[in-house]
């Protein structure tokens, strides 16, 4: 498996700076935040993202995801959804990054179908453009849709290879799951599995890998053990909580420890 970190626990930070993290720490390649916030974002103008893949491509390292805001399962018009999904994918493509992310974003109080056909709906009709383009979707297992059994309710209605799963590994936990139950319903769409570590359920504020109470050595054993060889991403999400240590300082022991499960998983 490969390695890759979030620059979600890197707020602002230039992405010269980011690559050097990435090469300096020894991880393979980075997930980009696609928010009008950070360095890098749909917003950028063809010399703009010329130089940002210019840039990756000198540092040799690799852009794993771009990871959007779209709510695919949220009430209201699919146009600027489908539109806002596009903007992703184009931006995925002049970067040479093969996957986005998408959360689900259902109003709690709605019906679950409906939100299910809406999300299904929309994946669907951007699926065909992100084809074209070679860029993967991927819905994260994420807020109204926390779990995997929640995700392929609406991967199910899909039904299209461009169109697959982000797992992370917290909301899949939070909602109830075990590792080895996550993995079968997820593995024929899976994309990459995004890593952290929390105190509890309760206190969400992301703390060092294996640091918390997360089931990370057993997500990275039912990994191993079926021959998956994607990505593992560490998002750890300084950005919404601003007392959390610095991630440069954690991103060595970080490597050491998911190196650590690999090779015990193996």
């Amino acid at each position: 498996m490969k390695l890759a970190f979030s620059t979600l626990g890197v707020p602002g930070l230039p992405l010269p700076e980011v690559l050097r993290l990435a090469t300096t720490h020894g991880y393979h390649g980075v997930e980009l935040r696609a928010h009008p916030e950070e360095p890098v974002h749909p917003g950028l103008g063809p010399a703009q993202r010329a130089d940002a893949a210019a840039e990756v491509k000198a540092a040799g390292v690799e852009v794993l995801s771009l990871a959007g805001y779209v709510r695919v399962a949220a009430p209201g018009d699919d146009a600027p959804v489908v539109e806002e999904i596009h903007g992703l994918l184009g931006l995925a493509r002049d970067l040479g990054a093969p996957f986005v992310r998408v959360f689900p974003g259902a109003d709690p109080n709605g019906s679950h179908a409906e939100a299910d056909a809406t999300a299904a709906r929309r994946l669907a009709t951007a699926a065909e453009y992100a084809a074209d383009l070679g860029v993967r979707i991927l819905l994260e297992t994420h807020d109204s849709h926390r779990t995997a059994a929640d995700a392929i309710r609406v991967l199910g209605l899909v039904g299209h290879r461009q169109v697959g799963s982000l797992w992370d590994v917290m909301y899949t936990w939070l909602g109830g799951e075990q590792p080895s139950e996550t993995y079968a319903a997820l593995s024929p769409y899976l994309g990459y599995v995004q890593v952290k570590d929390i105190a509890s359920a309760q206190d969400t504020t992301p703390l060092p890998l294996g640091a918390g109470v997360l089931p990370l050595a057993e997500c990275v054993e039912v990994l191993s053990r079926h021959g998956w060889d994607g990505w593992l991403c560490w998002e750890y999400e300084k950005r919404y909580y601003e007392a959390a240590p610095p991630l440069s300082g954690l991103l060595g022991p970080g490597r050491e420890h998911l190196a650590r499960l690999l090779n015990d998983s193996a």
